[in-house]
């Protein structure tokens, strides 16, 4: 039985690029629904009562329609549904390592660099909060260096950041990262390990629509959408 599928999400938040990244890279159809979330539509508030996106809705003939809020709840449904490609190691070794960079992302980088960045750039924009503060801006950005040494050196000694294989935690990592550089804001320089591996990321098919995203009064860097930056 076919499944349609319908993703809300915002385009340049990180949790949303995530779950766009696995359906294509898992090469699943669907259609996307770009959501201005922050103004709590009610739309959003019926399928996830948090006004959190992502939100994906499968549905397949006359069944409830299936309604999954938030990218841990995506991709966790996404990975047991269509298992195929693999997207973590056959080793436990690689999969614990995967999970433990998965959550480095989405608690310690996002606490500590993105956080701090992201509102700066965009969430204070579009609440109408002000110009950026540049001392937020400041903290995020050396935090930000500092995570990146830290992903340079695994990246030195490992094909991928888990191990041997593509993982989630790659997907994970590059779903965050391309929001920052969407601003230009990724000191590539100083990691050109970290570098060369966002140059694989970004030449999968399943980033095309990342780089093709763009919002209204916040033009992408330069580079955003070049292959070889």
């Amino acid at each position: 039985m076919s499944v349609e599928r319908t993703l809300h999400h915002f385009p340049l938040d990180p949790a949303s690029r995530l779950a766009r990244l696995v359906l294509g890279e898992k090469r699943l159809a669907f259609t996307d629904v770009s959501v201005r979330y922050w103004e709590r539509p009610r739309e959003l508030t019926k399928l996830n009562p948090s006004g959190m996106v992502p939100v994906l809705v499968e549905t397949a003939g006359d069944a409830p329609p299936l309604v999954l809020c938030e990218s841990r709840a995506i991709v966790d449904h996404l990975m047991e549904a269509c298992p195929e490609p693999a997207l973590m190691a056959e080793t436990p070794a690689e999969r614990g390592e995967a999970r433990r960079l998965m959550t480095w992302f989405e608690r310690k980088f996002e606490f500590e660099a993105s956080g701090y960045i992201l509102h700066e750039k965009i969430e204070k924009r579009l609440l109408g909060l002000g110009p950026p503060e540049l001392a937020n801006l400041r903290q995020g950005k050396d935090a930000l260096k500092s995570h990146l040494f830290m992903l340079d050196d695994l990246l030195q000694a490992r094909e991928w950041l888990a191990g041997r294989r593509l993982s989630l935690a790659d997907f994970t990592a590059a779903a965050y990262l391309s929001v920052i550089d969407y601003f230009g804001d990724v000191p590539w320089r100083d990691a050109p390990a970290v570098k060369t591996w966002y140059m694989k990321m970004k030449s999968r098919p399943c980033f095309r629509p990342l780089l093709a995203d763009r919002w209204p009064g916040l033009a992408p860097a330069g580079h955003y959408d070049d292959l070889d930056f």
